[in-house]
């Protein structure tokens, strides 16, 4: 099995595919008002963001898109004038994050983990 897919709402469908395309995603279809998807930049990995007439509260969802460059992409995204809630930041369980929301305010996370994504020190052995 093979995580590659994930969907979110939006009240206004056209303003997150801008905000998207803003991070860097590829819009691969567009059926704007209603639905869009992305092809994230590395892998194969895709991201839609479907319309909804009122916002879902996002409580507990958080989105984690990696980036090897953390810091020099949330400085180029930081030009663009979007804004972050954390800046790059060391974590204890080994991940470099920063966090921001998207316009529906659903949390999103910018970080970098390197091989501790899969392989952190106390990964349970098999």
């Amino acid at each position: 099995m093979n995580l590659n897919q994930i969907t979110i709402p939006s009240i206004n469908v056209k303003r997150s595919a801008e905000f998207y395309k803003n991070l860097g995603l590829q819009l691969i279809v567009e059926s704007i008002p209603r639905y869009v998807r992305f092809l994230c930049p590395d892998g194969n990995s895709t991201f839609s963001v479907h319309s909804v007439d009122k916002k879902i509260s996002t409580n507990g969802i958080l989105i984690y898109f990696e980036c090897a460059q953390l810091d020099q992409t949330v400085e180029l995204l930081k030009d663009k004038g979007i804004e972050f809630t954390q800046d790059p930041k060391d974590q204890s369980w080994l991940w470099r994050e920063a966090r921001l929301s998207d316009p529906d305010g659903n949390q999103l996370c910018l970080f970098y983990a390197g091989e501790n994504r899969i392989n952190p020190p106390w990964r349970i052995k098999h």
